[in-house]
């Protein structure tokens, strides 16, 4: 693949070229050229864009497809095209499927399905078998495969000695286990963040004690044996502390934060729309201003759109009974730009890859080209149109967004938005 970049401002702090508007020349998939000015005389194809900018490819640690199983929500071919016409380079996949990915042949099935793709893959492996929260599942095998972390998809390990064992296990090959931020004893059959709106509704309330109960019961477990330890997807006030506090103890532990609960209140529920049930759910304004500013001083290592298909039939039904989740790429950077500098937005972006042992690709001749692009700053609504998944769950729909992707050129492919 080759291709001349035009006119592209680069946002990449380890970039000798960041903050300068460069030309980029790229020759079978890798940079051989940044200029202010590069002549095109073998007639590659050139991408102009208006307000184009450029970054190192961004990463989602946290996203669901549904392939094999779920197919009507997503599948694997469809969920990479998603990404890259989002801007995503690399994408971890959840392992909540049907089998479960809880197998070496199960990693296997996916790096194949997802190989030759302009969208790298990165599988995570359920944590226990069938992610049944009983016995652990092949965590060696599946890492020998290619298996970047282990996580039972939205399910926490009730038992602690379970979970204490996984940490220790392991250590062994230095794999990262990831647990889910909830106490289900204490959760109960809350469908909605426990405060005064959900007594309004009329809904049963998730205390913010249940997510703060298990990071605790986490942390300690993780001082107690060592390892490594990533809490996805936190959303309270109280977890961004105690992870802080963790991470002064130099404690090997790293979390992220999903982007909708940066954006909104459990305020917006008064009408019941299905597309704002997410787990871990909506909070308030106070959790709000405590997770930007974990993001910011860097107690939240990542941000996720914890990106999660689901199909009509299980959205638009009683708000007790619809499943919980929202799709999440393609609104991405729309509404990080909304609450962060573009600096700050794409740090975020592409920060977590380190924690899932994904090598990074500076923008410097004679790196290969693995580069998000994007207009930072086109303002526009998001709508249906805007939707490639095939699930149109999307908790951002009619929001006024900041920031378009492009799209990528990465795997010495390129896709880009018409």
């Amino acid at each position: 693949m080759n291709i001349l970049i035009k006119s592209a401002t680069i946002i990449d702090s380890k970039s000798e070229f960041h903050n300068t508007t460069q030309d980029i020349l790229i020759e079978n998939g890798v940079i051989t050229k940044i200029s202010s000015s590069i002549k095109n005389p073998k007639n590659y194809k050139e991408v102009k864009r208006d307000n184009l900018h450029i970054s190192q490819g961004w990463f989602d640690s946290s996203v669901s497809f549904g392939e094999p199983g779920y197919e009507e929500r997503e599948t694997i071919k469809n969920g990479l095209k998603t990404a890259a016409y989002s801007g995503y380079t690399a994408v971890a996949v959840n392992a909540n499927t049907n089998p479960v990915i809880d197998s070496n042949s199960d990693i296997t099935f996916l790096n194949s399905k997802a190989s030759n793709n302009a969208v790298s893959l990165f599988p995570i492996g359920a944590l226990t078998v069938g992610s049944k929260g009983e016995d652990l599942a092949e965590l060696f095998d599946m890492n020998t495969a290619g298996a970047v972390a282990f996580y039972d998809y939205k399910k926490p390990i009730s038992n602690p000695n379970l979970m204490k064992i996984a940490l220790q296990y392991a250590s062994n090959f230095d794999g990262l286990v990831c647990s889910f931020p909830q106490e289900n004893k204490i959760s109960g059959n809350g469908v909605m963040n426990e405060n005064i709106t959900s007594t309004k509704l009329g809904l049963k309330g998730i205390p913010a004690l249940a997510e703060e109960l298990q990071v605790a019961r986490d942390l300690f477990l993780l001082e107690y044996t060592g390892g490594k330890l990533h809490i996805p997807t936190i959303s309270t006030a109280t977890s961004v502390t105690l992870i802080k506090e963790a991470k002064k103890k130099k404690l090997d532990v790293t979390c992220s934060v999903a982007i909708h609960n940066l954006y909104f209140t459990d305020d917006v529920l008064t009408d019941f729309n299905t597309n704002f049930k997410v787990l871990p759910p909506l909070r308030t304004q106070t959790d709000i201003e405590a997770l930007i500013e974990g993001v910011k001083d860097g107690t939240i290592d990542m941000v996720t759109t914890d990106h999660n298909p689901i199909d009509i039939e299980d959205k638009k039904i009683e708000f007790d009974h619809a499943s919980y989740g929202t799709i999440g790429l393609e609104s991405a950077l729309g509404a990080l730009q909304n609450l962060f500098t573009i600096k700050k937005t794409i740090e975020v972006l592409t920060k977590g890859k380190t924690r899932f042992g994904i090598e990074s690709s500076s923008i410097a001749v004679g790196n290969r080209a693995d580069i998000s692009l994007f207009d930072p700053d086109s303002k526009y609504t998001f709508s249906k149109a805007d939707i490639v998944s095939r699930s149109k769950n999307a908790i951002f729909e009619n929001e006024t967004l900041k920031g378009k992707a492009y799209g990528i050129i990465a795997n010495n492919k390129a896709v880009l938005n018409s």
